[in-house]
């Protein structure tokens, strides 16, 4: 696919990019760069076979980041038995309690020992192939980061994102979102799948809107509530139950949504309508999604140094110490980077103070 123009915004922080496609007022992209903690995705490994699982098509293959991978297993892939040594490449990364997704891969020269062979793209990376535009980062420490193919496009800035953009990227984490036409949705992630409700009832005013009025404020909607999952990386299974309509007439909405899902790069289809009217959409899951990546142990962790560097800039004469849950410090313990980064914002080197008493992920911000 085609870059499109638009510049790569970069909101750093201790071990985080946080970056933005915001074009015309409105947000395009999102994602999130952690280089100490990569998730891997596209990274080729020399895995060892661990089971066999013939009843699931293939096997699970330790590739050195703790869980297996699960590789699925053609008939007429070489055989492989368990002690094996296979070189793959991690195509979806573990999540929802599953490990990574792996493939059979091919190398060019030997390789020795479990673990890493190649990194795959990193999430800025990914970004800078859909957009061709200006990389704009506003720490110098993410800037010397950029990979050398991308430095030319890298332009260092005071400030990267506006209030704007801040208060587009809280609203990824609100469970309800407004949509054109005075329309709304509740986001609803589970286990299992994503629940969407569609409602219409701020659009209306009043009660009885006709079905006509009812399918064209649905229809004019998708777009808006596609642009939120792309943004959000739901994946898996997503249910979407639009608004007001009898069950006969949701049917006609097909093709609005199965056009509407055409700018989605991951190419997420629409299976149809069930017999309860619901929209059913399957899209492929790669990266776990921004709900996982905010609430996981070192999405939290990220979270208590944007702290620590408020804390830095609000008082920069008084040295902030970092009292931690035991779970926040596991995940700062996996991510040195981070805890190394804070020298450079702060000017000091992070102290991190577990305290068993305080929640696992929680934290707090003391003075010395």
């Amino acid at each position: 696919m085609a870059a499109v123009k638009g510049a790569l915004r970069l909101a750093c922080s201790p071990g985080e990019a946080r970056i933005v496609v915001f074009e015309n007022g409105i947000l395009q992209d999102y994602g999130i760069w952690t280089p100490g903690y990569s998730d891997h995705l596209g990274s080729v490994f020399l895995g060892r076979v661990t089971a066999l699982a013939p009843a699931l098509g293939g096997a699970f293959v330790h590739i050195g980041l703790g869980e297996a991978g699960f590789m699925p297993v053609r008939d007429n892939d070489p055989a492989l038995h368990e002690g094996d040594a296979v070189p793959v490449q991690l195509i979806r990364c573990g999540m929802g309690g599953k490990g990574p997704r792996l493939k059979r891969v091919e190398l060019s020269s030997p390789a020795s020992g479990v673990g890493l062979i190649q990194q795959g793209p990193s999430p800025l990376e990914d970004m800078a192939q859909r957009w061709d535009g200006d990389i704009q980062v506003d720490h110098p420490t993410f800037a010397a980061r950029v990979p050398p193919s991308l430095r030319d496009r890298v332009r260092l800035v005071r400030q990267t994102w506006t209030d704007d953009i801040h208060d587009a990227v809280d609203a990824l984490l609100a469970s309800e979102i407004a949509l054109p036409g005075g329309m709304r949705a509740s986001i609803t992630p589970t286990p299992a799948l994503v629940a969407i409700d569609m409602d219409t009832a701020s659009a209306s005013g009043m009660a009885g809107l006709k079905q006509t009025t009812q399918f064209a404020l649905n229809r004019d909607a998708f777009p808006a509530l596609v642009r939120q999952i792309y943004l959000r990386n739901l994946s898996g299974a997503i249910l979407i139950d639009p608004a007001g309509l009898s069950t006969r007439k949701r049917q006609a909405l097909r093709d609005s949504m199965e056009e509407a899902l055409k700018s989605d790069p991951l190419k997420a289809r629409c299976l149809g309508i069930t017999a309860l009217g619901l929209i059913e959409i399957v899209r492929t899951r790669v990266r776990p999604s921004l709900h996982e990546q905010t609430f996981s142990p070192h999405g939290r962790a990220m979270a208590a140094l944007r702290d620590v560097v408020v804390s830095c800039e609000d008082q920069p004469l008084s040295r902030p110490f970092l009292e931690a849950g035991v779970g926040l410090v596991e995940a700062l313990s996996a991510d040195p980077v981070a805890v190394e980064d804070v020298t450079a914002w702060c000017g000091y080197p992070l102290t991190v103070r577990s305290t068993p008493n305080l929640p696992p992920l929680s934290w707090s911000i003391v003075r010395g």
